[in-house]
């Protein structure tokens, strides 16, 4: 990695990962449809994803983001709509599952690794993510990207406050920086309320508790098709 003299506006730029960097999503609806499927004789299919998503909701402050707490609350919510008699068999399937995506292989997204590396060779880098601390370290190992960064922080909840820390610790503050993700609520909105560069880049899947409004009206608010994009829309910032 380069130690690139840092003359323009923009110094640090930071990725987020799941969904950004690497398949995330996908392999949650994959085993809420199992889910779905194993709890059919109790619940139709959107009542049972209400109460699964309202159990995600509540369980998030004492659980975090992550596989653990949506295996967590895939068997609360079973334990729920059985009235306390859901099968054994379900509750070990449902572990089973959890077990499995803990252990899915990576998958990059289109453009991920050239725009890291373009990026990285003018800007200092960062990955800042959210969830499980040994997935989140799993996934970046298996990813090959992990020596493209200058920094890696997994936070329990992402906010201006923390953009704003992590931004002074690893740069120049988060007036200097840019954060780039799949989500409006916690990679966009927030960093650009520190004061920062927010660029959203879709994903075809999104989760629903990270729905937000686009910042429209923010100066230093960006959307891109897709990763593809971000290299030179960070030399246009300068």
């Amino acid at each position: 990695m380069i130690n690139p003299v840092y003359t323009n506006t923009l110094t640090t730029v930071a990725f987020d990962a799941d969904d950004t960097l690497w398949h995330n999503e996908r392999f949650f609806q994959d085993t809420q449809a199992q889910f779905t499927e194993l709890l059919a004789d109790y619940a139709d299919p959107e009542h049972l994803a209400d109460r699964l998503l309202a159990a995600e909701r509540r369980n998030i402050g004492q659980y975090g983001y992550g596989i653990k707490g949506f295996v967590l609350s895939m068997i609360e919510t079973a334990i729920d709509v059985t009235d306390q008699r859901v099968p054994a068999s379900v509750i070990a399937r449902l572990m089973e599952a959890g077990r499995e995506m803990l252990a899915h292989p990576i998958e990059l997204l289109p453009h991920a690794q050239e725009t890291v590396e373009a990026v990285a060779a003018t800007h200092r880098v960062l990955l800042i993510t959210k969830g499980d601390l040994l997935d989140q370290e799993r996934k970046l190992a298996q990813s090959g990207l992990g020596d493209l960064f200058d920094g890696v922080e997994i936070v329990s909840e992402k906010s201006a406050e923390s953009y704003a820390a992590i931004f002074a610790r690893h740069g120049e503050g988060p007036e200097r920086g840019l954060m780039v993700g799949n989500s409006m609520r916690s990679d966009v909105v927030p960093m650009i309320l520190a004061g920062g560069w927010g660029v959203y880049v879709p994903h075809g899947l999104a989760w629903e508790i990270e729905h937000a409004d686009p910042p429209v009206d923010a100066p230093r608010y960006r959307a891109l098709d897709d990763l593809g994009g971000l290299a030179w829309l960070v030399a246009q910032i300068g």
